[in-house]
């Protein structure tokens, strides 16, 4: 019997093939369809991967620190809320500091930031120390270093800096440390027996 045409398996079945005129480029495997081979032009036309984005680094000093009160006992100290805290109730407390200004001394620098966020004046007693360290802001990476002082309290009334601080407050200087919301500040007041030094003076 003579099989249909286009019936039996594709090991039997012989196709013709068109020889191409000369003056066509040979043929090249779909690229789209399974196994194919990509144009030999392919990698080269291929875009390059766009060049990693790294934050900008920009370094900020900053002066500030632990002001004692009078009777050598108590420390200021300054609080914002907590804007991660869901209930909105936690308070961060920290040492009152600030950016050093142009033409300004890290202590002329510490005095002016207590008293405009704090509403207290102070004389200062000496160095604590510098520390520093890294966080990100508006897609930046900021470099901050803050020189610390000892202050003792000279004057003025207790007011917090209404646009950058939510409350400011005198509390035992055995609190301080406990108080502190960041790990720096905690370490650089630990080391520091300020009840001692100011109440002998």
């Amino acid at each position: 019997m003579t099989p249909a045409p286009g019936a039996g398996s594709e090991g039997t079945k012989k196709k013709r093939r068109r020889k191409r005129p000369p003056h066509r480029a040979p043929l090249t495997k779909d690229s789209t369809s399974p196994g194919a081979a990509a144009p030999a032009d392919a990698v080269a036309k291929r875009p390059k991967p766009a060049p990693k984005n790294y934050a900008k680094r920009v370094d900020e000093v900053s002066a500030g620190g632990l002001v004692v009160d009078h009777s050598g006992k108590k420390g200021l100290l300054i609080g914002r809320i907590d804007h991660k805290d869901a209930s909105g109730q936690r308070i961060l407390w920290s040492l009152p500091k600030g950016h050093i200004e142009e033409g300004e001394t890290p202590e002329q620098a510490a005095l002016r930031e207590v008293a405009e966020e704090t509403g207290i004046e102070s004389a200062i007693e000496r160095s604590l120390g510098v520390i520093d360290f890294w966080f990100m802001a508006g897609g930046k990476r900021i470099h901050k270093t803050v020189h610390h002082y000892l202050f003792r309290e000279t004057g003025g009334k207790l007011a917090a800096q209404e646009s950058e601080v939510d409350e400011v407050g005198w509390f035992p200087l055995s609190e301080i440390v406990e108080r502190l919301a960041y790990p720096d500040e905690k370490k650089l007041i630990a080391r520091t027996d300020a009840s001692v030094e100011l109440a002998e003076q």
